[in-house]
């Protein structure tokens, strides 16, 4: 594959949000906790979305359960144009309404800290339809090879609210899960997130579709999908027993799907073996046909990768390892431990969900065909990373960082193990991560203080340096007959990351700075691990 496509690939998530901007109010209003954000807890959704294909239109209702942190009496639910929120009752009164572009401040009585409460958002419009999805979400209207119906949602970034009604910021999620009613058109099934509770037919032959969810779920992990749909059901004895897995599958791709969704069983596998038990039992894990790439909804895995192996058929690494495995299958069910179990607070940390994805390619190639493969492939997706912006992004305003934090990000991670230098430890790491922030929102600070304790190094300059800075590091080194001269550029100026080298194939550690150092060396061959994620530059 061409340089140009995997560069392509690699920047498609994040492209739309890596550009320089001036932040507005309406940046502000989505991507900080707003005081009429921060006085409720979310308890609970209960939406209700009726979907007409033919006319791109949907209509429906949003409960929203909540329980008073604080005193307050407005609260902030966002939805985008063109949708419209028709109405908000609070039992049987409507409440006032004070609409700010995407936010809707809703007046409700003074309500004291402690107290519980629901509110009823009615919304109806023409969603806005996906120009690109998933990269830039929306709205999906196709139809399949039979000319039925293929209709998704896919709404990472642009925002849930693009579409329905709800608390439009990543910190907040629903603590108790939600119920999500798919109305579909007679002949089609709208699958969605949790478990399937009940099939309700309506008097005009439609069928309403009651999805339970009973963990806590991010906004944009909840998907409707409406089409000519088949199911297939397994279980797979995982770590906590038996885990409940459906495929949804177009009518005749059923037998294809049989055979291709064995990879589902060697991801589960794999990653329990890396990051823990599977994190939603209770809702089950599903695959879910749909008319885009793919996308990681909460146990509503989306998938559209053609049924072929790598990415498309193709290899983003290049080395070959990639075409043993389906690669959204992978990467997005990683998500299910990062984004879904582990979620970002704000979306300047997105890292933390597609780094570890992203490594999670990696550890499944490691589990089933061995650690060299796995280190081939990291360093083969070094070829994408363009090391132009930093991976963090800016916070309170909705800003993602460098789409370097997808291959990049891999290949942090692979240096961290390095210097951890203990294969047992570093499983434990990534395990213990999704065991103390189970079901949580989390901050990077958070991230980086947990693998530095639990590894004992200080790795605060090598964070900062890879996820605050763009730069790459470059050891530059002349040798003074058998005495190595080496110090770190190309870095902050607190850079003091050790690495290692082999002396005629013996295995040595270096503690480079921004200042010179000096070590005898008792050998001729030099080589630099590779397995680090530095550039190194000899002086003559």
């Amino acid at each position: 594959m061409k340089y140009s496509l995997i560069l392509f690939i690699l920047i498609g998530y994040t492209s739309a949000f890596s550009q320089t901007k001036s932040f507005t109010r309406q940046d502000s209003l989505r991507g900080s906790i707003t005081k009429e954000r921060a006085w409720w807890d979310l308890k609970y959704y209960d939406l209700y979305v009726s979907v007409d294909p033919d006319k791109k239109f949907i209509s429906g209702s949003n409960k929203v359960s909540f329980e008073a942190v604080a005193d307050g009496e407005v609260v902030q639910i966002d939805l985008q144009p063109p949708m419209k929120i028709t109405k908000v009752v609070q039992g049987k009164k409507e409440l006032t309404i004070v609409k700010e572009g995407n936010a809707h401040f809703i007046q409700l009585a003074p309500q004291q800290q402690g107290a519980t409460g629901e509110i009823e958002v009615f919304f109806e419009g023409r969603p806005l339809e996906a120009p690109r999805a998933p990269w830039d979400g929306g709205f999906s209207w196709k139809k399949d090879q039979n000319g039925k119906h293929f209709v998704a949602t896919s709404n990472q970034g642009i925002g849930a609210s693009i579409w329905w009604p709800c608390k439009d910021h990543m910190y907040d999620e629903p603590d108790n899960g939600m119920t999500l009613r798919i109305n579909a058109p007679e002949g089609l099934t709208g699958v969605g997130n949790g478990r399937l509770d009940k099939i309700e037919k309506e008097k005009d032959g439609t069928r309403t579709f009651i999805w339970k969810v009973v963990n806590p779920i991010n906004n944009y992990g909840v998907n409707v999908n409406i089409a000519d749909y088949v199911n297939i059901s397994s279980t797979y004895d995982g770590e906590k027993g038996k885990l409940d897995v459906d495929y949804w599958v177009l009518s005749y791709n059923k037998e294809i799907a049989t055979e291709h969704f064995k990879d589902a069983d060697r991801t589960l596998e794999a990653l329990e073996y890396w990051f823990g038990p599977y994190p939603f039992y209770e809702d089950s894990y599903k695959l879910v046909e749909v008319p885009y790439l793919g996308m990681e909804h909460q146990s509503s895995v989306t998938y559209g990768n053609q049924y072929k192996k790598g990415y498309l058929g193709n290899d983003l690494s290049g080395t070959g390892w990639g075409l043993k495995w389906d690669y959204i299958i992978i990467h997005e069910t990683g998500h299910e431990w990062f984004a879904n179990n582990i979620t970002y607070k704000d979306a300047a940390d997105m890292w933390i969900h597609e780094s570890f994805t992203m490594y999670s390619e990696s550890l499944f190639i490691e589990y089933f065909y061995g650690k060299e493969a796995a280190a081939t492939y990291t360093k083969g997706l070094r070829k994408g990373i363009q090391n132009r912006e930093k991976i963090i992004g800016e916070y309170g305003v909705n800003k993602r960082g460098s789409g370097d934090m997808y291959t990049k990000g891999n290949n942090i991670l692979h240096t961290i193990r390095q210097l951890v230098n203990d294969d047992e430890k570093w499983r434990a790491i990534l395990r213990g991560l999704n065991e103390e922030f189970y079901h949580q929102t989390v901050t990077t600070a958070q991230i980086e203080n947990y693998i530095a304790n639990q590894a004992g190094l200080d790795l605060s300059s090598v964070f900062d340096q890879y996820l605050r800075d763009y730069r790459i590091p470059v050891l530059e080194y002349y040798m003074e007959e058998n005495v190595m001269n080496y110090r770190w550029t190309n870095c902050i100026g607190s850079f003091d990351m050790p690495i290692k080298i082999f002396v005629d194939g013996k295995e040595q550690w270096l503690s480079p700075t921004s200042y010179t150092q000096r070590v005898k060396l008792e050998g001729e061959s030099i080589e630099f691990d590779s397995n680090f994620y530095i550039y190194t530059t000899k002086i003559l």
